[in-house]
């Protein structure tokens, strides 16, 4: 069997190839495309219909649909701090913002957290005269921190 990054790759490569989207991926799984695209890189598990179905439009073989299913690990990034420039801006938002979010989470929640299990994710463009914006959702659930 070969590894969820492994499959991650063969997945990119194949969608480069056949000149498919994301979101015609996602649509051909029947699953949201932030969803969608990061199981078929390899975070989240997929269920068999949705690795099969994946498999087929992307013309991989059963190690892929094997890999597509199993347990990720999740967040495992190569580096510590990430170099990818996309990435690293999201942790540069989270080194700058982070302390403020969680700040402004405890105001209004309570003594708790945003759960990243129980979590919604949408990236959208937006026009602006200034020039096009990137809009990042992150939607997750509030958990209460539980004492005894």
């Amino acid at each position: 069997m070969i590894t969820k990054k492994d499959a991650g790759q063969a997945v990119l490569e194949a969608k480069t190839r056949l000149g498919l989207t994301w979101a015609q991926l996602a649509e051909t799984i029947d699953a949201p495309l932030a969803w969608s695209t990061s199981a078929l890189l390899g975070q989240h598990p997929m269920s068999k219909a949705q690795a099969e179905t994946a498999a087929q439009v992307l013309e991989l073989g059963d190690d892929v649909i094997a890999a597509l299913q199993a347990q990720p690990t999740r967040g495992a990034l190569e580096d510590v701090v990430p170099t990818d420039p996309t990435i690293y801006r999201f942790y540069e938002v989270l080194q700058v913002y982070g302390p403020t979010i969680k700040e402004l989470i405890h105001e209004k929640f309570g003594d708790g957290i945003m759960s990243a299990i129980n979590f919604k994710i949408d990236v959208d463009r937006r026009e602006d005269p200034s020039g096009e914006r990137v809009v990042v959702t992150l939607d997750g659930k509030y958990l209460k921190y539980q004492w005894g």
